[in-house]
């Protein structure tokens, strides 16, 4: 018999699906279900790599970890990756398909409902249940028609929904009641029942809010879950959580990222966060970089000219350079390694119109943005602390190197990084390469950064997940959402 599902829409974007759909993952396996996590329509620029080479949503390599299972590419079939101006990569099962606007993937999107239903029933036949999040609102009836994210998924499935709310944003009555009353019947009788989530102080509290809701919808109340800091610790989805201002870790020492409009993978610095005598800035637009930065870092980004002339354009390249003149460190992720050289070209315009932009000149490398795409794990060579690390490439462009350049990571017989004759400037394609607890010491223990020993990224994240999934059975009525999925 084919697995059980569970659907979880949100009354909004952000609202907590993502890592509640994680959560709840986490719990069902330690009562020894087997359990796949799955996303129909994902639009992220933090993406992971699979296990089988595709690319897939960061959020649904999050819920695989929860699962105990290898990340599939069958996870998030449809991944949007914004490339600014209404224009996004379009990753069908893995593998970059086009670039398109906004409103021609709106009308091309019902053709890959057929990739999203054989993908849903691939992980079905793998597992007792399938986890399914939404995206954006379910109460977006203007995209209803063509819809494969939400309704437009769960209604040809007949996959059971439970709606979440976010309190912490206000108005989370007239948020669920609004969500019942513009849903039409249909769609309106798969809901099941609704949750309250990120709520602050007594729950006891909201009691009559929560039988409002009840009394309003006719849906049944799976809990109310507290306002957890745990969640501060797993990886965020999308950069929403940045420009609503990601809470910094307190610590002495500052590693100051520019936030740009098209980052990606800004997950790669999280793990800086569990070193306590480290503080991690996002400097939004508008401000200058600190200049008491004892690092800056450049992060990805999925459109690297148009995210270099902003960068420019905010005066941020002087504020670097003159960080080098003081003599504080670099260190490019990917795009941010490209905007390291002297040019980045992209002839063919690849990442949006065709074009070149001079980089910064900090480091002796020039990027032309030629050739496939590479999505692949591997394993590196860092060079100067003479040890292997675990990570991931996931980029197009080929980076050549003068002869004031030294290699920084290996992998494969060739260079994936390069830095200065100091070290002080180091650029690379390695993503997560602040995950191997290694690397991390040694690469802030050579800029003079105290790290904690005994500290473990990957304990760190298991323990945050287990503490989740516990908050969840003590919060929410698990075995009723178990039940609503018709286990």
């Amino acid at each position: 018999m084919a697995a059980r599902a569970l659907m979880l829409q949100g009354t909004g974007s952000d609202v907590g699906k993502s890592v509640l759909t994680a959560g709840l993952a986490r719990a069902v396996r330690k009562r020894g279900l087997t359990v796949r996590p799955f996303k129909p329509q994902n639009m992220s620029n933090n993406a992971a790599i699979a296990a089988d080479g595709g690319e897939i949503g960061r959020a649904q390599w999050l819920q695989a970890v929860a699962a105990e299972v290898a990340p599939s590419h069958h996870m998030n079939p449809v991944l949007l990756k914004p490339e600014g101006e209404g224009r996004a990569q379009v990753v069908i099962r893995g593998r970059p398909m086009c670039q398109a606007e906004a409103g021609w993937f709106r009308g091309q999107r019902q053709k890959w409902l057929a990739t999203v239903l054989e993908s849903f029933e691939h992980l079905r036949a793998e597992a007792d249940l399938v986890l399914v999040e939404g995206a954006g609102s379910a109460a977006e009836i203007n995209l209803r028609t063509g819809d494969i994210a939400n309704m437009g998924f769960a209604r040809p499935t007949e996959t059971p929904v439970v709606l979440v709310a976010d309190i912490d944003r206000g108005g989370v009555i007239a948020a669920t009641v609004g969500t019942h009353q513009v849903l039409e019947p249909a769609d309106r009788a798969l809901v099941k029942g609704f949750m309250i989530n990120r709520f602050r102080g007594d729950p006891a509290l909201f009691d009559a809010g929560y039988r409002a809701i009840e009394s309003h919808t006719g849906w049944r109340g799976f809990g109310v879950m507290p306002f957890l800091p745990v969640i501060g610790r797993l990886p965020a989805e999308d950069a929403v959580v940045l420009e609503r201002g990601a809470p910094a870790s307190t610590g002495r020492r500052r590693i100051v990222v520019p936030h740009l409009p098209r980052i990606a993978n800004f997950d790669d610095l999280d793990p800086l966060r569990l070193e306590p005598e480290v503080e991690v800035v996002f400097c939004p637009p508008g401000t200058p970089l600190p200049a008491d930065a004892d690092l800056i870092v450049l992060p990805g980004s999925k459109a690297t000219l148009a995210d270099l002339r902003f960068l420019k354009a905010q005066g941020w390249d002087i504020d670097v350079k003159a960080h080098v003149r003081r003599g504080g460190a670099v260190l490019g992720l990917c795009g941010g390694y490209q905007m390291l050289g002297h040019w980045v070209r992209d002839p063919h315009g690849i990442e949006g119109p065709a074009g070149a932009e001079a980089g910064l000149g900090l480091l002796d490398v020039v990027t032309e943005l030629v050739g496939a795409k590479t999505t692949e794990t591997v394993t590196a060579r860092a060079l100067d602390l003479s040890l292997d690390v675990d990570g991931y490439e996931i980029h197009v462009g080929r980076t050549s190197a003068g002869d004031q350049a030294v290699e920084w990571l290996r992998r494969a017989g060739r260079a994936i990084g390069h830095r200065t004759q100091d070290g002080k400037i180091c650029g690379g394609y390695l993503h997560g390469l602040f995950a191997d607890d290694g690397f991390r010491r040694g690469y802030l223990g050579r800029l003079g950064l105290a790290t904690a020993e005994g500290v473990s990224a990957d304990t760190m994240l298991q323990a945050s997940l287990d503490e989740l999934a516990a908050a969840m059975e003590t919060h929410l009525d698990v075995d009723g959402l178990l039940a609503a999925a018709g286990l």
